[in-house]
């Protein structure tokens, strides 16, 4: 049985070659082994850079390599179901980007395809495998806050450039795709539930027409949770997990890094001064790193990869509900 899973890369894309791929290299079950690029040169720089063993000029022929068992796809997001189908068709399991697709019905035809060809697809929520969000689950789960009724979320950056991808609509740009993932992906992780319920404000770049400023309101069976994500603002993330009889504070909850401990804090809400928070700090990790490891245990050992498929969809449902409402000016059922 081999005790390392083999990598390809999809594309030189800046996620991969600055962060996911140096990280994946420090794994103790991932090998990063070929680099593919539509411009064979960006793949062999990339591969010099990074120490990659083998490169190809086009994406099929990546996908024809019988040596790579699993395929990252860091590809813009009107590209992740279109080559994640490609590459399940070619017998590979796919690490996805999220969102993992444009739109709901789009993600689901994904099904059918890993039913017939058995690989694993996954979504690359690096946050889910996180030591900060494990605790924070079991602080939550072991009654440490009462019961989780409310979660807060901010999480922003700054880009106007009009031609980065992010920026762009028709490729499944703006704030609610990028970032509003996230929020959304945690809420439902934390509350182990479904929301019931969607409400979307959205402001859009005149120009660019993406949604540069967007809030939403999800309605749980248990509670409810509301962020806010933007393009056009100040960096900025944080997350706030309400209970009934204490408050968990994760201080940077989405790009957590790695190069300095994580923190949390638990407040026993004692009073609003604080003075009954604790803190609890978590060694210096790489998310990504863990992220690729886990990936490649469940393939060795044949289990669920970390964010399968199917809770990728239901993500992408609650994200479709909040477009909706955003145009319809009332609640969206998932």
């Amino acid at each position: 049985m081999p005790t390392k899973v083999r990598w390809g890369v999809l594309s030189t894309a800046a996620i991969g070659l600055k962060k996911v791929i140096p990280a994946m290299q420090l794994g103790g079950l991932t090998h990063v082994t070929a680099i593919a690029s539509r411009d064979r040169t960006k793949a062999e720089e990339a591969a010099r850079t990074l120490g990659i063993e083998k490169v190809y000029g086009s994406y099929e022929e990546l996908l024809a390599d019988p040596d790579i068992d699993v395929i990252y796809n860091p590809l813009p997001n009107h590209l992740h179901v279109p080559w994640t189908i490609k590459a399940a068709e070619a017998g590979k399991h796919v690490l996805c980007e999220k969102p993992l697709s444009l739109t709901l019905a789009e993600a689901r035809t994904l099904l059918p395809i890993q039913a017939r060809t058995r690989v694993k697809i996954g979504e690359a929520f690096m946050v889910r495998t996180h030591p900060q969000w494990l605790r924070t689950r079991e602080l939550i789960a072991t009654g440490r806050i009462g019961k989780i009724r409310s979660i807060q979320s901010f999480f922003s950056y700054h880009n106007v450039n009009p031609a980065n991808i992010r920026n762009i609509a028709e490729y499944g740009g703006g704030a609610l795709m990028d970032i509003g993932c996230y929020p959304i992906h945690i809420s439902r992780l934390l509350f182990g539930e479904e929301p019931i319920r969607a409400m979307g404000l959205i402001d859009r770049d005149p120009t660019m027409k993406t949604d540069r400023l967007t809030s939403a309101l999800l309605e749980f069976p248990s509670g409810q949770s509301v962020f806010t994500c933007s393009t056009q603002l100040v960096p900025y993330q944080r997350v706030n997990v309400f209970g009934t009889t204490g408050r968990i504070e994760i201080e940077i909850p989405f790009n957590a890094p790695n190069d300095r401990p994580c923190r949390i804090l638990i407040d026993d809400g004692r009073d609003v001064f604080g003075t009954g928070i604790t803190i609890e700090a978590f060694p210096i990790c790489d998310q990504y790193t863990i992220q690729g490891d886990a990936f490649s245990k469940a393939v060795l050992e044949d289990t669920a990869v970390p964010v399968p498929l199917e809770d990728a969809i239901k993500n992408m449902a609650v994200i479709e509900a909040i477009f909706r409402s955003a145009a319809s000016g009332k609640a969206e059922a998932p």
